[in-house]
């Protein structure tokens, strides 16, 4: 590639990211603005909306968000790393329906699984409740943790499993000791993921959540709904420096991955 087209790649990739991230830095110091609206450049200096933040509304909301995305994370980890082991491993009639089926929630509209678990979990009784929110965010969530789990067992060197199993090492104790560390990065990228996606979700978490039971996301769409002020400029700074920090665990979880580290 010449000289010339490396710049012009170089100039569209920084006016990309500049396009991209350039509402999130007017955000920031719009968070620590003296008036009660939205109002670019702020006419002064305050740190009343983060003090606002403190209130049991979203003290409340994170809280819940908080539990949610951790079990969602914890309970999708424990299912789809056996899964994806089975799928990729496995050989038995219908793998490919089974492997469908686990992937259908990457591509079928959120609006129309919110309609139809709110659907099932009014007859469970368990709408509008974490149990509730979990169990959804828990099936949603499990492709994450499938698809990096996957891709660590089939990059993974199986003559390590054929060693240990010659040695005397049983199915159980191969995995443990030999499988595990080696998909360890991808299963732990999984569950970051699967963490991420539960505490952004918005749309079925809408269908599911009751005026006890709200998480962060639905709590900022209905002030957005009834009022806009800098409090949601500082939750949504709070949330973005929360972001990077997490972005950066998965860069490291997935430079871990790499045999050469890098």
């Amino acid at each position: 590639m010449s000289s010339i087209s490396t710049r012009l790649l170089t100039a569209f990739s920084i006016l990309l990211v500049i396009f991209l991230i350039g509402p999130m830095l007017v955000l920031v110091p719009m968070s620590f603005s003296s008036s009660s609206t939205l109002e670019f450049p702020p006419p002064g200096f305050s740190l009343q909306w983060y003090e606002k933040l403190t209130t049991q509304v979203w003290t409340s909301s994170a809280i819940t968000s908080l539990q949610v995305a951790s079990l969602t994370a914890l309970f999708a980890t424990l299912l789809g790393t056996p899964a994806a082991f089975g799928l990729v491993r496995g050989r038995f009639p219908g793998r490919n329906l089974v492997n469908a089926l686990i992937l259908s929630p990457t591509i079928v509209p959120l609006v129309i699984v919110g309609i139809a678990m709110l659907a099932v979990f009014v007859n469970l009784r368990i709408a509008g409740t974490v149990p509730g929110l979990v169990v959804a965010h828990t099936a949603l969530a499990l492709p994450f943790v499938v698809i990096n789990v996957g891709a660590s067992l089939r990059t993974m060197d199986r003559n390590l499993e054929l060693a240990s199993m010659n040695l005397g090492a049983g199915p159980l104790k191969t995995f443990r000791y030999v499988t595990l560390p080696q998909i360890l990065p991808g299963v732990l990228a999984g569950a970051l993921f699967a963490f991420i996606f539960s505490w952004d979700e918005i749309v079925v978490a809408i269908f599911l959540t009751s005026p006890f039971v709200r998480t962060l996301p639905v709590v900022m769409w209905g002030q957005v709904r009834t009022q806009v002020e800098p409090t949601l400029a500082a939750l949504a700074t709070l949330l973005a420096l929360l972001s990077v920090v997490v972005f950066l665990l998965s860069t490291v979880v997935q430079r871990r991955r790499r045999p050469d580290g890098r």
